[in-house]
């Protein structure tokens, strides 16, 4: 299953090109722009299926890094910066890890959408 399957591509190219300079990546907006917000919790765990890399149950932040990889193969990998915000902004228990339903609290809650 790959991402265009659940996310239109031209929303995906959308989010990606707002995203292409170093630090200019916000989860947040990301998530708006790419559709991600308009999903059903089923689709959202999908999607975080498939950027889970190593099938673990878990987004580690060195996955994380390749946030933008796992959408086109081509982007740029996260900066430290990006990946500390993205992960603090998941990662309720300070585990170091984003589960799937983290995943989809972050990108349904309207308290994370800004």
């Amino acid at each position: 299953m790959s991402l265009s399957s659940i996310l239109s591509a031209d929303a995906i190219d959308a989010a990606m090109k707002d995203c292409q300079a170093p630090d200019s990546f916000n989860c947040k907006k990301f998530f708006q722009q790419c559709g991600l917000t308009k999903k059903s919790p089923a689709e959202v765990k999908k999607v975080f299926g498939i950027l889970d890399n190593d099938a673990s149950g878990f987004i580690e932040e060195e996955e994380l890094k390749f946030f933008l990889q796992r959408f086109n193969p081509g982007a740029r990998v996260l900066t430290e910066k990006e990946t500390k915000a993205f992960m603090s902004a998941a990662d309720d228990d300070s585990d170091g890890m984003i589960g799937a339903d983290g995943f989809v609290e972050m990108s349904l809650c309207p308290k994370f959408i800004h």
